[in-house]
Parts: C-alpha cells; sequence; structure tokens
C-alpha cells in the first residue's frame, strides 16, 4: 500500500527570519503579445485531449515556504492554484525557487462531452490521502505534503500541500482515469533537505512525460512530486496527462506559424573575430561542393537544390559531401556568405501537443579549430575540431494555451541546455538574442566564455560568444522547411533534407602532438596521465564524422538533449 511506502516525520529548523524566501513577483515577456491570426485552437486558453479539456493556471496562493539550505541562496515555494473556472478541477500544486520570477503553471482538467459511452467517468475524487512528509517552521509555519490516493483504475496527478496537519477534503482535486494518462519521471531536482533530527532525506523533483518528442502524447501537467526515498525516476504514484485528440488542434496554422517567427525569432550574433561564417545551402553548393560516393575518387558536382544527392536510407558511410579540391574554391566556400545565411525552420508538436517547438537550424560550411584553455593560457590549435559542414540549431518552445515564449534551447555541440524566457536576452520586444560561439558556432544565451570539459579547474574547449555586426535575423531571414503535423504536402520540403548521410567527410587525428603539449602546462595538483587528460575534453577535438543534417539528428523526431 501507498500508506506503507512512505515515512513521516516532523522537522523543525533552528531559523532566523533572514533565511526565509520572499516571495516571487510574476514574470512577463518584454512586450504585449500580438493578435495572432486566427484558426484551429491555437492560443485560445483551453486545449481538448479527447475526454479532457485542460486549460493552465498561472495564479496562486503561496501555501508553504522552505527554508534556504545552509550553503545555498535560495528557497522553495509551494502553491495551489486559485481562480479555477466552474466544472474544471485541480490535480495538484505548484513548487518552484523563490530565486526566480513566478513563472510556472498547472493544468486543470474537466471532462468532456465526446465519450457518452464510457463506464467510468474521466474525473473522479480520490478515496483519501497518504501523509508523505511534513515540517515545521518557527517563522513560516508548518507544512504537510500529502500523495491522493485514486481509486482503482485512477491515476493521481499531483501532490497537495496544507499548512495543518489535517488530512485535505477529497473534494480539492481529481483523478484522472488510467487510460488517458501516461508514465512520467522526475527532472530537476528542486530540494533536498535533511533534518538533524533524522537521516530521512526529503526530495522534490519536477516531473515530465517518461516519452518526449513529436510523435509522442504525454502531457506535462506542471506539478511536483516528492518522496523520502533516495532516488526516483520513473514515478509510479502519481502520472502525466495523455492527448487522445488525433487532431493536435492547438498546434499553430502556417499562418501562425510565420506570425511566430516574425515576432519571437532571434538575432543570432556571431563573434567579431569569426572568419568561418554561416551561408545558405544553395550557396554552398552553388560555390562548389561535390558529393562523393564509395569507391569513386571523384566527385559529382551538387545542383543549386541537392537534387542530385541521394535521398532517404541511412548513414552507411556511402556518400559524403565535402569541398572542391582547387585551394582558391576550397578557400572561399570555407569563409561562408553570412549575406545568403537563413534559417532552416522545423515546427513539431511537444507535450502532446500543447506547445509547439520552432527548430532553427543555421549551416556553416566549415568548422573552424578548437580553442583550448589550459588555466590562464589559451591555445588555438591548428586542425583539431575542424570540419566540413557544420550544422547548430537553437529551438524555441512556445506555448499553444497563450503563443508564449517558454523557453529556448541552445544547442552546445553533443548536448545543451534549457533556458526560461526569464533569463533570455530580447532585443526588439519579444525577440531573444543567440550568441554563435567562435569557430564551433554552439548557441548560448550570453556573450562571455564557457568552458567545456573541467571548468572548476579551469581546463577545456573554449567556447567565446560574442555581439559583433556579424548577424544573422531569424525573424525574417528563414524558411520552414518541415512541419509534419500540418499534413502531407503542407510543406514542400528540399530536396537536400532528405540527404541522410554525412555533409562532411570523416576526420581521425592520427597524432596526439597537439594535445600533448598541454601536459607539461598543467600545475603539478591537476597533473593527470595522457589518458585522463583526454577524457576532459569533448571527442570532437580527437577525430570528426562529417556531420549529419538536421533530419537525421535524434532531435528532429525526439526531444532536445541537455548534457
Amino acid at each position: 500500500m501507498v500508506s506503507e511506502m512512505f515515512s513521516c516525520d516532523c522537522f523543525w529548523w533552528n531559523s532566523v527570519p533572514e533565511s526565509y524566501p520572499s516571495e516571487p513577483e510574476p514574470f512577463s515577456l518584454p512586450a504585449p503579445l500580438p493578435q495572432w491570426p486566427q484558426g484551429a485552437g491555437f492560443a485560445r486558453g483551453r486545449i481538448s485531449l479527447g475526454s479532457l479539456e485542460v486549460l493552465k493556471i498561472r495564479k496562486f496562493e503561496r501555501v508553504w515556504s522552505s527554508p534556504r539550505s545552509r550553503g545555498k541562496s535560495q528557497g522553495f515555494v509551494f502553491y495551489k492554484p486559485l481562480e479555477i473556472p466552474d466544472d474544471f478541477f485541480c490535480l495538484g500544486h505548484y513548487c518552484q525557487s523563490n530565486d526566480q520570477p513566478l513563472r510556472g503553471h498547472v493544468l486543470v482538467a474537466r471532462e468532456t462531452s465526446s465519450e457518452p459511452e464510457a463506464e467510468s467517468p474521466a474525473l473522479r475524487k480520490p478515496i483519501n490521502y497518504s501523509l508523505i512528509w511534513s515540517a515545521d517552521s518557527p517563522h513560516d509555519g508548518s507544512g504537510y505534503f500529502w500523495l491522493p490516493n485514486p481509486p482503482f483504475g485512477y491515476k493521481a496527478m499531483g501532490i497537495v500541500v496544507t499548512k495543518t496537519p489535517d488530512e485535505p477534503e477529497v473534494e480539492q482535486v481529481r483523478c484522472v482515469r488510467a487510460d488517458l494518462t501516461e508514465n512520467c519521471e522526475t527532472c530537476d531536482l528542486l530540494l533536498s533537505m535533511n533534518s538533524k533530527f533524522s537521516k530521512v532525506s526529503f526530495k522534490v523533483w519536477n516531473t515530465r512525460p517518461c516519452k518526449r518528442g513529436m510523435w509522442s502524447r504525454g502531457v506535462s501537467v506542471g506539478t511536483f512530486f516528492c518522496s523520502t526515498y533516495s532516488d526516483y525516476e520513473q514515478v509510479a504514484d502519481i502520472a502525466c496527462l495523455k492527448n487522445l485528440d488525433s487532431t493536435l488542434h492547438a498546434m499553430p496554422n502556417l499562418d501562425q506559424v510565420h506570425a511566430l517567427i516574425n515576432h519571437y525569432g532571434p538575432t543570432v550574433y556571431f563573434h567579431p573575430d569569426e572568419i568561418y561564417l554561416p551561408s545558405s545551402v544553395q550557396w554552398f553548393f552553388k560555390n562548389g561542393a561535390v558529393v562523393y560516393s564509395r569507391g569513386s575518387e571523384k566527385g559529382k558536382a551538387i545542383d543549386n537544390q541537392g537534387s542530385n544527392l541521394p535521398s532517404g536510407g541511412t548513414n552507411d558511410g556511402a556518400f559524403w559531401i565535402d569541398f572542391p579540391r582547387d585551394n582558391d574554391a576550397r578557400s572561399n566556400i570555407k569563409k561562408g556568405d553570412i549575406e545568403s545565411a537563413e534559417l532552416y525552420v522545423h515546427v513539431k508538436p511537444a507535450l502532446g501537443g500543447t506547445f509547439t517547438d520552432i527548430a532553427m537550424w543555421v549551416f556553416c560550411p566549415f568548422n573552424g579549430p578548437g580553442i583550448l584553455q589550459v588555466g590562464l593560457v589559451n591555445i588555438e590549435m591548428n586542425k583539431i575540431g575542424e570540419h566540413v559542414g557544420d550544422w547548430e540549431h537553437f529551438t524555441l518552445r512556445v506555448s499553444n494555451f497563450t503563443g508564449e515564449l517558454w523557453s529556448v534551447f541552445f544547442s552546445q555541440h553533443s548536448g545543451g541546455e534549457w533556458i526560461n524566457a526569464f533569463n533570455l536576452e530580447f532585443i526588439e520586444g519579444n525577440k531573444p538574442v543567440v550568441y554563435s560561439s567562435r569557430h564551433g558556432h554552439a548557441s548560448f544565451p550570453h556573450a562571455g566564455i564557457y568552458l567545456q570539459g573541467a571548468s572548476k579547474l579551469g581546463i577545456g574547449a573554449r567556447n567565446e560568444a560574442a555581439r559583433s555586426k556579424l548577424a544573422v535575423d531569424s525573424s525574417s531571414r528563414y524558411k520552414v522547411v518541415a512541419a509534419e503535423y500540418l499534413g502531407e504536402g503542407a510543406i514542400a520540403e528540399p530536396s537536400w533534407l532528405q540527404y541522410m548521410r554525412e555533409w562532411g567527410p570523416a576526420i581521425v587525428y592520427g597524432s596526439r602532438s597537439e594535445i600533448d603539449k598541454l601536459i607539461n602546462l598543467l600545475p603539478v595538483y591537476v597533473r593527470l596521465s595522457v589518458v585522463n587528460l583526454f577524457e576532459l575534453f569533448p571527442t570532437e577535438l580527437y577525430g570528426e564524422e562529417g556531420p549529419i543534417g538536421p533530419k537525421g539528428k535524434a532531435n528532429w523526431e525526439g526531444d532536445e538533449k541537455c548534457y
């Protein structure tokens, strides 16, 4: 039974008033949202998931605040949703740190009339609650954390927090019929607290659907999960919602897509010392790019649209693209042509069609050599890190409830990071800024130096990002190349997008001589073996597979990969 799985201990902190968090202020984008073009269910405030209709609640009442942990600058605040419309029901409460604006949301739900023959209602009250954990604070009262115990065949969606030890009324929340839900997992450990009176650790996580990507139907509720167990990955006690509406009616139509890009399209700034600039794919082909096939020493010129490239299949090494052999032509094509550059846009559903991901791909004909940092010494490599055909991207995540920009994913080599809208740098209203790192073209939200490797030791691959006159405005210089959810034929995908092989030849560096010279530069107290030192740096520095195009990458259909 659930009640046997969780232990309940009372906690008390010897704290001073200054250690308690202030109330976060609500966040809004720098400029008002425009009137989006009409059509379908995008930005209507409510989304049908089939048997359920949901809407987003962003007005909250604080229930309890955790104190700041020793050595940490922030506490965490737990909220219950307010102003829930008639016929809609709360599914759980919300948590966030107090060192950021009040930004999150929870979904509330009501049944629709789309399943008149259903034997069981979509929503039911919990049978009762199990107390997971409680805490006493001399300055902020008490907090009690309750897990709703659902009827058989139903799932709880979130935790309920109260100020008193009295078990909450079953009317407070609803559980959801199991076939309308999907499994969820924990992410983003928010809070971990220990007490001097007990060895039990209390942890709080955000949750998300286990399966994510443009074909997945799991919907995040916005609630949190908590436990006194030390580790929780897949959560069995609460679930996410599932979108059973095959039309994904809340996704934007093509006019709305263009309006979103025009309103939010970032300006991409390249480093002032960048010499390997972007270009359009057509410019790359027109200026001499050739395609090679295995077993042939002579490459074939690629037409401007890439229509003579092999399409489909897998990256089997049978074909690859390279520069022309003429040295002058190679030198010219390496530099790119920023005047021709445009962003290639893939629009896709996220989190069961409650969000839209606008992935914007930038193409650079050449990726320059890496820059290694060892302490205060910067070493520019001669060859290591170079490769032909560099594809990088960033992704705008937009709420389909309102059309509001929610977050941006910044792709950084083999990983990246999601940045919430309140941590972005904006220009011209609601257009965020993207900084492209020198030579490597990784995307960052702010100017600065970013180390990839053993950053605490000051050792790693150095990514330099700065603003300059070298920029591309994606709000006007873009081309939508794919949006599968709009249906076959809605977007004419370019021929080159179907090329699934490498956009550059594979390069293997036969010598470690360039990195070997770093060994003697290391302080004695951090000197490592050659093998261990090599492990500090990205694998891209030792050998380069020619990169595959956007449609061959895992995040084309899947969710973004974070570090």
